[in-house]
């Protein structure tokens, strides 16, 4: 009969095993080529829903009902310092504690914010050059993301990139504190109209159950903010979901 001691090293050594072969069957994927968006489902069982699910994003918004109950999302973004890393798909800017934004009456708070090029949401059938997602996480747990589509301005760089872009890392795996004081709030739209609908995140595993808000009005970027970031990532858009059906809503 092992000793407690003894069982609690194996049953220890049985969780770390564990651990590393579950950490091993998470499989690489990309954009693009034979780990591209179009085969993620089949890369790993966790990736299921990339191709078996029913509310995956991106979408093309068309079609949008006028819901006069929505109410107008409430935005509380402060201005601190950031984090930017190279993840090798995308630049993920992760902020302090603080933001948060109120939608339907329940508080979210900002987790970090990332960029594609071109922009994963179409409108009408149209890209613009990027986006941006910032993921937002409710005290339960539940998960909304506000996309934001940036188009190319020729003379006027937007402010909030001006201060991010400097810093970008450029080798996937790096990372680079920004001291200087960074407000998420400086990318968005002076109109905060939206459209809203369920569907998922727009990278392995491809979760389901993620509220979307996506503004109505684009932001600027300058065409030399354009070509530093399409320099690091030519494409890193997940190409458009079909909708299933569901409903996409605007509040104005």
């Amino acid at each position: 009969m092992r000793s407690p001691a003894l069982a609690a090293v194996v049953l220890g050594l049985a969780t770390l095993a564990a651990a590393h072969s579950a950490a091993q069957t998470i499989a690489s994927w990309d954009y693009e080529g034979k780990r591209g968006a179009l085969d993620w489902g089949k890369l790993d069982p966790a990736y299921r829903a990339c191709s078996h699910g029913h509310q995956q994003s991106p979408l093309d918004i068309r079609g949008a009902h006028l819901d006069k109950a929505l109410q107008p999302l409430e935005f509380h973004y402060i201005a601190g310092p950031v984090t930017l890393e190279n993840n090798g798909h995308t630049v993920v800017v992760h902020v302090d504690h603080g933001s948060y934004i109120v939608a339907g009456g329940v508080r979210y708070e900002l987790v970090e914010f990332d960029f594609h090029h071109p922009a994963e949401e179409a409108v009408k059938g149209k890209l613009t050059d990027m986006d941006v997602h910032l993921l937002h996480k409710s005290a339960d747990g539940k998960l909304d993301i506000l996309a934001i589509r940036l188009a190319e301005d020729a003379g006027n760089p937007n402010a909030v990139l001006a201060t991010l872009w400097p810093h970008l890392p450029t080798k996937a795996g790096a990372s680079e504190k920004v001291t200087e004081m960074v407000n998420p709030g400086g990318l968005l739209p002076a109109d905060r109209g939206y459209w809203t609908y369920l569907g998922s995140l727009t990278t392995p595993p491809c979760t389901e159950g993620v509220r979307w808000f996506v503004l109505e009005q684009e932001v600027s970027l300058s065409r030399d903010q354009l070509r530093v970031f399409a320099a690091l990532f030519k494409v890193n858009t997940r190409p458009l979901q079909d909708p299933h059906g569901r409903r996409i809503e605007a509040n104005e």
